[in-house]
Protein backbone atom coordinates (compact mmCIF):
# COMPACT_ATOMS: atom_id res chain seq x y z
CA UNK A 1 0.00 0.00 0.00
CA UNK A 2 2.98 2.45 0.90
CA UNK A 3 4.77 1.81 -2.14
CA UNK A 4 1.51 2.48 -4.32
CA UNK A 5 1.18 5.56 -2.26
CA UNK A 6 4.69 6.87 -3.02
CA UNK A 7 4.53 5.87 -6.82
CA UNK A 8 1.32 7.69 -7.19
CA UNK A 9 2.81 10.91 -5.51
CA UNK A 10 5.84 10.50 -8.26
CA UNK A 11 3.66 10.24 -10.66
CA UNK A 12 2.02 13.86 -9.32
CA UNK A 13 4.87 15.59 -8.91
CA UNK A 14 6.24 14.69 -12.70
CA UNK A 15 2.76 15.52 -14.60
CA UNK A 16 3.35 19.22 -12.14
CA UNK A 17 6.43 19.34 -13.42
CA UNK A 18 5.77 18.89 -17.18
CA UNK A 19 2.61 20.93 -17.06
CA UNK A 20 4.87 23.92 -15.62
CA UNK A 21 7.65 23.55 -17.86
CA UNK A 22 4.69 23.52 -20.90
CA UNK A 23 3.09 26.38 -19.30
CA UNK A 24 6.89 28.71 -19.13
CA UNK A 25 7.33 28.20 -22.73
CA UNK A 26 3.37 29.37 -24.04
CA UNK A 27 4.26 32.14 -21.80
CA UNK A 28 7.34 32.89 -23.50
CA UNK A 29 5.85 32.42 -26.61
CA UNK A 30 2.24 33.30 -26.69
CA UNK A 31 1.23 35.56 -24.17
CA UNK A 32 4.43 38.40 -24.44
CA UNK A 33 2.72 41.04 -27.07
CA UNK A 34 4.64 40.97 -30.46
CA UNK A 35 6.63 44.36 -31.00
CA UNK A 36 5.53 46.00 -33.94
CA UNK A 37 7.75 49.37 -35.08
CA UNK A 38 6.45 52.14 -37.60
CA UNK A 39 7.54 54.60 -39.34
CA UNK A 40 6.29 58.53 -38.40
CA UNK A 41 6.13 61.41 -40.33
CA UNK A 42 5.65 59.44 -43.69
CA UNK A 43 8.82 58.77 -44.80
CA UNK A 44 7.40 56.34 -47.13
CA UNK A 45 6.23 59.31 -48.95
CA UNK A 46 9.48 61.13 -48.41
CA UNK A 47 11.99 58.37 -49.78
CA UNK A 48 13.67 56.19 -47.31
CA UNK A 49 17.77 56.50 -47.02
CA UNK A 50 19.34 53.25 -48.88
CA UNK A 51 21.95 52.16 -46.05
CA UNK A 52 23.19 48.82 -47.29
CA UNK A 53 22.60 46.10 -49.24
CA UNK A 54 23.50 41.87 -48.93
CA UNK A 55 22.85 38.68 -47.12
CA UNK A 56 20.46 38.57 -44.06
CA UNK A 57 19.83 35.39 -42.31
CA UNK A 58 17.23 35.30 -39.24
CA UNK A 59 18.07 33.56 -35.08
CA UNK A 60 15.74 32.24 -33.36
CA UNK A 61 15.66 28.54 -31.03
CA UNK A 62 17.96 29.03 -28.25
CA UNK A 63 18.52 32.77 -28.10
CA UNK A 64 14.69 33.17 -27.47
CA UNK A 65 14.78 35.05 -23.63
CA UNK A 66 18.52 35.67 -23.73
CA UNK A 67 20.03 39.39 -23.13
CA UNK A 68 20.73 41.31 -26.10
CA UNK A 69 23.25 43.73 -26.73
CA UNK A 70 20.49 46.64 -25.87
CA UNK A 71 19.76 44.84 -22.25
CA UNK A 72 16.19 43.64 -23.84
CA UNK A 73 15.43 40.17 -23.80
CA UNK A 74 15.37 38.97 -27.07
CA UNK A 75 11.96 37.76 -28.10
CA UNK A 76 12.14 36.01 -31.78
CA UNK A 77 8.14 36.92 -32.41
CA UNK A 78 9.31 40.59 -32.03
CA UNK A 79 10.06 42.67 -34.67
CA UNK A 80 14.10 43.29 -34.43
CA UNK A 81 16.68 42.91 -35.63
CA UNK A 82 20.74 42.69 -34.74
CA UNK A 83 23.64 44.26 -36.70
CA UNK A 84 27.34 45.06 -36.18
CA UNK A 85 27.43 48.67 -36.36
CA UNK A 86 24.20 51.17 -36.64
CA UNK A 87 23.06 52.12 -32.68
CA UNK A 88 20.92 49.92 -30.45
CA UNK A 89 17.23 51.04 -30.64
CA UNK A 90 17.28 52.75 -34.60
CA UNK A 91 14.48 51.93 -36.30
CA UNK A 92 15.15 50.47 -39.80
CA UNK A 93 13.24 49.53 -43.20
CA UNK A 94 14.50 45.87 -44.07
CA UNK A 95 13.50 45.03 -47.92
CA UNK A 96 13.81 41.65 -49.49
CA UNK A 97 15.18 41.94 -52.87
CA UNK A 98 13.95 38.82 -54.15
CA UNK A 99 9.74 39.80 -53.31
CA UNK A 100 9.68 43.30 -52.82
CA UNK A 101 8.64 42.60 -49.54
CA UNK A 102 9.71 45.25 -46.51
CA UNK A 103 9.33 45.45 -42.57
CA UNK A 104 10.13 47.99 -40.54
CA UNK A 105 12.30 46.65 -37.50
CA UNK A 106 14.20 48.27 -34.31
CA UNK A 107 18.14 47.25 -33.91
CA UNK A 108 18.42 45.98 -30.88
CA UNK A 109 21.32 43.10 -30.63
CA UNK A 110 24.57 42.85 -32.17
CA UNK A 111 25.82 40.51 -35.77
CA UNK A 112 25.44 38.47 -37.58
CA UNK A 113 29.01 36.93 -36.95
CA UNK A 114 29.00 35.51 -40.49
CA UNK A 115 31.21 36.74 -43.34
CA UNK A 116 28.79 38.11 -45.88
CA UNK A 117 25.78 38.95 -43.76
CA UNK A 118 24.88 42.45 -42.92
CA UNK A 119 21.79 41.86 -40.90
CA UNK A 120 20.21 39.01 -38.15
CA UNK A 121 16.59 39.06 -38.49
CA UNK A 122 14.14 37.76 -35.59
CA UNK A 123 11.75 34.88 -37.08
CA UNK A 124 8.72 37.10 -36.62
CA UNK A 125 10.20 39.33 -39.17
CA UNK A 126 11.59 36.84 -41.53
CA UNK A 127 8.62 35.42 -41.41
CA UNK A 128 7.37 38.46 -42.66
CA UNK A 129 9.86 38.91 -45.39
CA UNK A 130 9.44 35.35 -46.71
CA UNK A 131 12.46 33.80 -45.78
CA UNK A 132 11.83 32.14 -42.75
CA UNK A 133 11.67 28.74 -44.41
CA UNK A 134 14.61 29.31 -46.80
CA UNK A 135 16.87 31.01 -44.28
CA UNK A 136 18.98 33.76 -46.19
CA UNK A 137 17.85 36.60 -48.67
CA UNK A 138 19.22 39.06 -50.43
CA UNK A 139 18.31 42.91 -49.14
CA UNK A 140 18.62 46.12 -48.54
CA UNK A 141 18.29 48.04 -45.40
CA UNK A 142 16.97 51.37 -45.18
CA UNK A 143 17.97 54.23 -42.59
CA UNK A 144 14.54 56.25 -41.72
CA UNK A 145 16.73 59.02 -40.10
CA UNK A 146 19.86 59.83 -42.13
CA UNK A 147 21.44 60.98 -38.70
CA UNK A 148 21.37 57.06 -37.49
CA UNK A 149 24.98 56.86 -38.36
CA UNK A 150 26.28 60.03 -37.59
CA UNK A 151 28.89 59.68 -35.04
CA UNK A 152 29.41 55.81 -35.75
CA UNK A 153 32.38 54.75 -34.52
CA UNK A 154 34.02 51.90 -35.68
CA UNK A 155 35.92 48.99 -33.83
CA UNK A 156 37.43 45.34 -35.19
CA UNK A 157 36.16 42.68 -33.19
CA UNK A 158 39.48 40.37 -33.43
CA UNK A 159 37.84 37.62 -31.00
CA UNK A 160 34.79 36.52 -28.54
CA UNK A 161 34.91 34.13 -25.48
CA UNK A 162 32.90 32.37 -22.98
CA UNK A 163 35.64 32.73 -20.50
CA UNK A 164 37.19 36.41 -19.17
CA UNK A 165 40.49 34.68 -18.76
CA UNK A 166 40.81 33.64 -22.53
CA UNK A 167 39.97 36.96 -23.73
CA UNK A 168 42.59 38.45 -21.59
CA UNK A 169 45.13 35.88 -22.84
CA UNK A 170 44.36 36.67 -26.58
CA UNK A 171 44.70 40.38 -25.61
CA UNK A 172 48.01 39.60 -24.26
CA UNK A 173 48.84 37.90 -27.61
CA UNK A 174 47.55 40.71 -29.70
CA UNK A 175 49.87 42.56 -27.57
CA UNK A 176 52.58 41.01 -28.11
CA UNK A 177 52.17 41.15 -32.12
CA UNK A 178 51.35 44.66 -31.86
CA UNK A 179 47.62 45.28 -31.75
CA UNK A 180 46.24 46.89 -28.64
CA UNK A 181 43.29 45.23 -27.47
CA UNK A 182 40.83 45.65 -24.84
CA UNK A 183 37.62 43.29 -23.61
CA UNK A 184 34.28 43.83 -23.50
CA UNK A 185 31.30 41.92 -22.18
CA UNK A 186 28.69 41.90 -24.66
CA UNK A 187 25.76 39.43 -23.58
CA UNK A 188 27.19 36.09 -22.64
CA UNK A 189 30.50 36.51 -24.20
CA UNK A 190 33.82 38.61 -23.44
CA UNK A 191 35.10 39.92 -26.82
CA UNK A 192 38.03 41.72 -27.73
CA UNK A 193 37.78 44.35 -29.59
CA UNK A 194 40.97 46.74 -31.27
CA UNK A 195 40.65 50.63 -32.24
CA UNK A 196 38.35 53.12 -33.01
CA UNK A 197 38.12 54.85 -36.32
CA UNK A 198 36.04 57.11 -38.12
CA UNK A 199 34.99 55.32 -40.81
CA UNK A 200 34.10 51.48 -41.82
CA UNK A 201 36.66 51.19 -44.53
CA UNK A 202 39.47 52.41 -42.15
CA UNK A 203 38.82 49.73 -39.81
CA UNK A 204 38.78 46.75 -42.72
CA UNK A 205 41.86 48.09 -43.36
CA UNK A 206 42.83 47.56 -40.16
CA UNK A 207 41.34 44.34 -39.69
CA UNK A 208 42.72 43.02 -42.78
CA UNK A 209 46.28 44.33 -41.51
CA UNK A 210 46.36 41.73 -38.76
CA UNK A 211 45.96 38.82 -40.65
CA UNK A 212 43.36 37.52 -38.44
CA UNK A 213 39.54 36.47 -39.33
CA UNK A 214 38.03 39.84 -37.62
CA UNK A 215 34.26 42.02 -37.87
CA UNK A 216 33.85 45.47 -38.14
CA UNK A 217 31.67 46.57 -35.16
CA UNK A 218 30.32 49.51 -33.09
CA UNK A 219 32.82 50.52 -30.63
CA UNK A 220 29.28 50.81 -28.62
Amino acid sequence: MQLLKKSLILLSLTIILISQSCLRYEYSRETIPSKSYSISGNYEEKGLIPYEEGIASWYGGKFHGRLTASGEVYNMYDMTAAHKVLPLGSIVVVENLENGKRVTVKINDRGPFVKGRIIDMSYAAAKKLGFAEKGLAHVRIYLVDKNETSGICYAVQLGAFSSKSNAQRFVGILAKEGIEARVKKVGEYFKVYSGFFKSKEKAKEFGESTGRDYFVVNCN
